[in-house]
Formats: C-alpha cells, sequence, structure tokens
C-alpha cells in the first residue's frame, strides 16, 4: 500500500514535520482518555467485553495502554515488524517439523558433505565479533540507557538507529571484549593438523539456511513488486533516499514469488527434492501469512479495504464492531487527509472514543472493511486444514498445489473490498493481486493434476 503522510497538524495549533511511512508527523500532546469498541451478544445472554480498539503502532503504545507501563526503549519495536519476525520464527518451526518426519518415513534422506575439522577461522571471523561488540557497545546501549529523553517528541524513534551519535568508548570496549572472546574460541578449537571429514547432513538441519534465503528473497521480490505496482515510489525515493522509505511498502505475492525461486534454487544445489520440501514449506508459508496480516492489523499500516459506512447486519450482532467496519485509529501511517479510495484521514480529539498517541493521533471516516483481520482468519482455517491433510496426501507437490489454490481464491476474492491501485489492460480493470491470485489457482490447479496423473502411472 502507498504510505500515508501526515501534514503535522496539531488540534490547538500545534505543529510538526510530515513523514512517509514511519507513523512520526507532529508533536501533540498523548492525553489519554478511555477508548472503548462496540461490545455485542454472543448469545445466552453473553456479551464481549468492552476493550481498546487494537492498534497499536509499536510496543511502547500496546504495554502503555494495556498496563500502564512506559517502556521509551519499546518505541523501537515495530509492532508490525515484531509481528512478521515471529511468523518466520513460525514458519521454521513448522518447516523444521515436516524435514524430520519426511526423514523418518524415508521421503527425504541425508546428504554428504565435507567440512573442515580444527581449521582456523581466521582474522575476518575475529573482525565480525568485534563488529558486533562494537555495535553494541557504541549504539545499543546507548539507546536503552538514553531511551526515556531520545524518544520524546514527533521524530521516528528508527533515525537514532543510523545516526553518529552513541557511546564511541563502550564501543570499543564491546568490540576487543568479543574479538577476544571469539579468538579464544577459535585457538581452543583448533587442531594441529586440521582434518577433513564427510559428515551426514540432515535435511531439517538446513531449516535456517532456507529460512534466511527464503527471506532475503522474499523482502527483494516483495519490494520489487511493490514498485511495480507504484512506480512514482521509486522515484520518490531518489529524489529522498532513506532507509524507511526503502522499507517501507511491500506486496506479499513479489516476496512469495523471489523468496520462492531462491529457495528452489538452494534446494538443487544441496539436493533436496524440492516438491518435498515444497510440500513442507505449505502449512508453515500460510500460518506466517496470517500472523503476518495480524501485523497489518494491529499496526494499521494501510493494508486495509474499501469504505464500508452501512450498518452492521444482524447476522454479524454478535461481534465486535470493528469487525465490520473499522476506523484504525493511531494508524502507524498516521493517514491524514482525503484519500482517492473515499475515506479521509483524520485527527483524533478528546471527544472521540480513543486514546491519542503521540506522533500518531489520526483514524479513518468512515471506517473500512477490516481486511487484514479477515485474511488471519482464513488463512487460519486454510493452515488447520492443511496441517490436518499433510499425511494423508502423500505424493509429493500435492499439497503444495492445494495450498497454491487455496492462497489464489483466498486473496482473489478478499481483493474485492481491499485498497489497490488497479492496472487496465485493454479495457479491463484489475489490481496485481488479482491477476497473480488468478495465476496462482491455476498454477496450484495444474500442480495437483499433473501430481495425481503421475502418482497413478
Amino acid at each position: 500500500m502507498p504510505l500515508g503522510i501526515h501534514p503535522g497538524i496539531c488540534p490547538g495549533g500545534g505543529g510538526g514535520h510530515g513523514q512517509t511511512g514511519a507513523g512520526y508527523g507532529r508533536e501533540c500532546g498523548a492525553g489519554r482518555i478511555p477508548g472503548w469498541s462496540g461490545s455485542g451478544s454472543v448469545g445466552l445472554g453473553l456479551t464481549w467485553p468492552q476493550i481498546h480498539d487494537p492498534v497499536y503502532p509499536n510496543l511502547y503504545f500496546l504495554f502503555q495502554d494495556l498496563f500502564g507501563i512506559e517502556i521509551s526503549a519499546l518505541k523501537l519495536v515495530n509492532s508490525f515488524g515484531l509481528l512478521v519476525a515471529l511468523a518466520f520464527v513460525a514458519a521454521s518451526a513448522l518447516l523444521r517439523r515436516e524435514l524430520q518426519r519426511k526423514e523418518q518415513e524415508g521421503r527425504l534422506e541425508a546428504m554428504e558433505s565435507k567440512v573442515w575439522v580444527g581449521k582456523p577461522q581466521g582474522p575476518m571471523a575475529w573482525a565480525s565479533s568485534a563488529l558486533l561488540g562494537f555495535v553494541l557497545g557504541w549504539k545499543v546501549l546507548w539507546l536503552l540507557i538514553n531511551a526515556s529523553d531520545l524518544f520524546q517528541g514527533s521524530g521516528p524513534p528508527q533515525q537514532h538507529l543510523f545516526s553518529g551519535e552513541g557511546y564511541p568508548l563502550l564501543g570499543l570496549v564491546g568490540a576487543v571484549a568479543l574479538g577476544l572472546l571469539r579468538r579464544k574460541e577459535d585457538l581452543k578449537q583448533r587442531l594441529e593438523k586440521p582434518e577433513e571429514k564427510t559428515v551426514a547432513v540432515h535435511p531439517w538441519e538446513r531449516t535456517g539456511t532456507i529460512t534466511m534465503v527464503a527471506a532475503i528473497g522474499g523482502v527483494v521480490g516483495a519490494k520489487f513488486f511493490h514498485l511495480l505496482e507504484y512506480p512514482d515510489e521509486l522515484v520518490a525515493f531518489f529524489r529522498e533516499p532513506s532507509l524507511q522509505s526503502f522499507l517501507g511498502g511491500l506486496t506479499i505475492y513479489g516476496g512469495l514469488i523471489v523468496g520462492g525461486l531462491a529457495v528452489a534454487a538452494y534446494a538443487r544445489r544441496v539436493r533436496i527434492p524440492f516438491l518435498h520440501l515444497a510440500d513442507a514449506t505449505a502449512p508453515g508459508l500460510i500460518l506466517a501469512y496470517g500472523i503476518g496480516r495480524m501485523g497489518c492489523q494491529i499496526s494499521g499500516d494501510g493494508d486495509w479495504g474499501i469504505p464500508n459506512p452501512n450498518p452492521k447486519p444482524d447476522w454479524l450482532s454478535w461481534a465486535p464492531d470493528w469487525v465490520w467496519s473499522y476506523s484504525f485509529p493511531n494508524n502507524v501511517n498516521a493517514v491524514y487527509g482525503p484519500r482517492p479510495a473515499g475515506y479521509t484521514g483524520k485527527l483524533i480529539t478528546e471527544n472521540d472514543p480513543w486514546p491519542i498517541f503521540e506522533g500518531f493521533g489520526t483514524y479513518l471516516d468512515p471506517g473500512v472493511y477490516p481486511t487484514s483481520f479477515y485474511e488471519t482468519l482464513m488463512a487460519t482455517v486454510i493452515f488447520a486444514f492443511l496441517w490436518s491433510m499433510r499425511k494423508r496426501w502423500a505424493a509429493p507437490g500435492f499439497l503444495f498445489g492445494v495450498y497454491l489454490m487455496f492462497n489464489g481464491v483466498e486473496r482473489f476474492f478478499i481483493e474485492k473490498i481491499r485498497v489497490n491501485a488497479e492496472m487496465n489492460w485493454l479495457g479491463l480493470m484489475f489490481t496485481q493481486a488479482e491477476l497473480i491470485s488468478t495465476l496462482t489457482f491455476l498454477g496450484g490447479l495444474a500442480l495437483t493434476i499433473w501430481v495425481s496423473r503421475r502418482s497413478k502411472g
């Protein structure tokens, strides 16, 4: 999604400076007032508890709002980024488990690999540890010690990560300490005569590398496809380059395509059958997608739907109001002003039913479909189904084909109520995601048919 821009207008005439993506566009009082979401019955006379609308740009506001605890350093931990990291952890854990199961069933086997035992690591290894120690002492300690003073006002906390500020002396101490520790470990494991041995490397032992390859390829692909959809952002980046503008704005299908190709190339190099690997990744992929969308919902990163001013239907009376239409108060992009999709970002005032988070403090009017929440639910259901069927569908590639079909159907229909840029081809209007989701479904269908015929033949 294109990043929102906040013009820096505060109630009562305060001002600030506009930023894109980081969500810090103004400096306003963080006056906190009770903010309640709607309640609804769940049958048998029960009702939902009345709680704050669940949008927290970073962990600082979550802890402040829910527990009354203020830890300034938590402003560095964005809600969306944390959930994406947890998504990778979950997918990696499931992949490891599935690779172990497939090896136990005899579908995968360990590969022999030659390694050196007792060989010196060398100065480069020491230098990498020293560099890590320097960063920890120079920057990390400085951020933790000065967090309460640094993270006040309208500037994004991330700006301090890439400044020249810090504790150089503590950085040198950290560099020497970790460098010497690495050297000590190096000397301890050395042999007088290093030996080259042949060892068995199990597929599940490569889980960490597979995850890293998928992450790098995924980020590159997600950014590339986003720029294809919004080329104006590429021009804006070259005019005013920043890390925030580079990392902001990612397209999930680009990540899946490029990340998948990168993993396929790695699997071929280490001789892991790709279809078995694809089946092993399928449940984790859809679960990770759902967790990532949860991050979109909690942070309000712009992956929401079209305006929904319609009253909540009776059949949904048991659910909180935000399940039907949501204003995303305090969204991380601090969206302000009218948007082409038909909603307007407005400033939260003390008369509104939400707290005002410093540096954010806007909401959408009218409310929009919380599509990220819907996708989290659908991804959870798809994951449960794939996980329950993974042992029954033994033909390699079939489970992954079904995953592709579910993924395509889910994304195609959610696009009908999502905000995305449309493309025009011979008079046909469609979004990039609609095109790719259609191809994804057809690719999954073709794969399942091919696998079924292959297993019967």
